[in-house]
C-alpha cells in the first residue's frame, strides 16, 4: 500500500476522533459512560479519541446511538470534515 494511502487513512482517523469527542463534550458524557454504553474499554474509546483507532462501521453504529446522532448524519459530518476531495484510493 502506498504512503498516501496510510496518511488518508491517519487524517480519517483523526476527523473521526475530533467529531466523536466533540459530540461526547457537548453531552457533557465522561469517556467511562460513553465507553461503558457502547461496550469498549476506556482505553480503546481514548484511542479513538487521539485518531488512533480505526473504527468498524459496526463500532460507529454503536457510537452514533450512544450520541443520539442518525449513523448518516455522523458520516456526514465527518465527509464535510475531509472535503470533497478525500480519497482512500490513489
Amino acid at each position: 500500500m502506498s504512503v498516501n494511502y496510510f496518511q488518508s487513512k491517519l487524517k480519517l482517523q483523526k476527523s473521526i476522533a475530533k467529531i466523536v469527542k466533540t459530540h461526547r463534550e457537548r453531552q457533557k458524557k465522561s469517556v467511562s459512560r460513553i465507553s461503558a454504553e457502547i461496550m469498549l474499554t476506556k482505553s480503546i474509546w481514548s484511542d479513538l479519541e487521539k485518531g488512533i483507532k480505526d473504527p468498524q462501521i459496526s463500532t460507529l453504529w454503536r457510537i452514533s446511538e450512544a450520541l443520539n446522532i442518525p449513523l448518516e448524519d455522523l458520516i456526514s459530518e465527518i465527509r464535510n470534515d475531509l472535503g470533497k476531495e478525500f480519497t482512500l484510493i490513489d
